[in-house]
């Protein structure tokens, strides 16, 4: 929103239009980066079973989540300057609470419920069980995940279109 100051000011058009469209962007490196896996496992002999129909499931959720976050954060560093800055030490910290590198089986079976309040948990796992059609479904860390996304999501639009007025005055 803040590198957008001159459009924001000058021309109105919807501001929602910004938030979305870099969630989006990283749609492109996801497609990218989904051939060359694509390219690999065919290569080593890998084919993929029938839960792969259900990745873009995963996908889309993964999108809700991104976008539910930067509503929140591009109309709070409009307000903040300072929230930039914070942006790095909350994607480490997310990616280190998420289980990237290391596997959520890990994770005690009566706190799964409360590790899937990290929606990313839920989609990670769900990821690497539509790829790979091993293991049992994440179902477990799934429906919590899947009430923090809407709950996030729901709460950044509502958040962002009352701060749309402003956020033109503020930056």
């Amino acid at each position: 929103m803040v590198e957008n100051q001159r459009v924001i000011t000058k021309v109105f058009f919807p501001r929602l239009v910004l938030p979305v469209s870099a969630a989006l962007s990283g749609l492109v490196d996801f497609a990218i980066g989904f051939a060359v896996l694509l390219m690999f496992t065919f290569g080593h002999g890998i084919r993929p079973t029938w839960t792969l129909t259900l990745l873009p499931l995963f996908l889309l959720f993964a999108v809700f989540t991104v976008l539910g976050v930067g509503l929140w954060l591009s109309a709070l560093n409009a307000l903040y300057r300072d929230v930039k800055y914070l942006i790095p030490f909350i994607v480490q910290f997310w990616t280190l609470a998420s289980p990237v590198y290391y596997s959520s089986s890990m994770v005690p079976e009566r706190y799964r419920w409360l590790y899937g309040l990290n929606p990313m948990a839920g989609v990670i796992d769900g990821f690497r069980w539509a790829l790979t059609g091993t293991g049992q479904a994440p179902t477990a860390m799934l429906l919590p995940s899947v009430l923090i996304v809407c709950s996030v999501l729901f709460g950044g639009l509502v958040f962002f279109n009352y701060m749309e007025g402003s956020i033109a005055d503020r930056v």
